[in-house]
């Protein structure tokens, strides 16, 4: 397989997390790589995965410095949604703020490795959640916009972590948490302001993700821009690809021309 990297795609069967990789014309199951050798060889040329340019260098997961730079999607307040600047005129693209900004926004708690708040847009959150290798995830409150949804999430971070610290996460590590209890909990202290945000029922959501048993995972980065990867497949979590020797950020590499063989 010869292509563009983009992000590793997934659906969700009974908790169970199916990956897909798409490079090129070429679509595979990546699940049914576990186990196999795989090598992934960087071919030297970047494109950016919003406009397509040949850059020597990418930015944000797959940009362009001009796209960093101009796109509504690379704003800071993307990462920063409450200090969303609409309102002042200065949106980068009105339309996209219309379409991803001014719409339905959920507040979640999710364990990925320790129990974390967070925001995604309605109708994104189970691809959100895996994204971020949760095993649960609950949805707390529905708000009318990215920007009130990232004000409550910046309330409730007072008092709880916002991150998910990746080390932990591949190798399927996490504090042992009863998040259903945890949300109302949370639900009880937040303030005026976000009440009528909250939800009246919280359901959790479960996720069991493709690992070899008895895997010792290795937190060590792999960067096929300084090396080829030439390693057996234990697994996958979130958006990184699990080897014996170490894991690989697929999202990071955005925009990367690669070639990739299984045996």
């Amino acid at each position: 397989m010869k292509g563009y990297i983009t992000q590793l795609n997934h659906q969700v069967h009974d908790e169970e997390v199916q990956y897909a990789l798409q490079l090129g014309d070429e679509c595979a199951s990546v699940n049914a790589w576990i186990g196999r050798r795989i090598q992934i060889r960087f071919l030297g040329e970047r494109r950016c995965i919003a406009c397509g340019r040949a850059v020597k260098k990418l930015f944000q997961n797959g940009y362009c410095f001009p796209c960093v730079t101009t796109l509504a999607e690379t704003d800071l307040c993307i990462v920063k949604p409450h200090q969303c600047h609409f309102d002042q005129g200065t949106c980068r693209d009105e339309s996209f703020a219309k379409t991803h900004c001014m719409i339905p926004h959920t507040v979640y708690l999710s364990l990925s490795s320790q129990a974390k708040v967070g925001i995604t847009r309605m109708g994104r959150e189970q691809t959100r959640w895996v994204d971020q290798g949760a095993v649960q995830a609950v949805a707390i409150a529905r708000t009318p916009t990215r920007m009130r949804s990232g004000e409550m999430e910046v309330e409730i971070a007072q008092s709880m972590p916002d991150k998910t610290d990746w080390r932990k996460m591949v190798k399927g590590i996490h504090e042992e948490v009863d998040l259903l209890q945890l949300a109302e909990k949370v639900a009880n202290r937040v303030s005026e302001t976000f009440q009528p945000y909250l939800l009246e029922h919280f359901v959790l959501t479960q996720f069991r993700y493709p690992v070899l048993p008895g895997e010792a995972i290795k937190a060590v980065s792999k960067n096929i821009e300084k090396e080829e990867v030439s390693s057996d497949l234990v697994g996958v979590r979130g958006q990184y690809l699990l080897f014996r020797d170490g894991v690989l950020n697929v999202k990071k590499f955005a925009g990367y021309h690669v070639a990739l063989e299984v045996s």
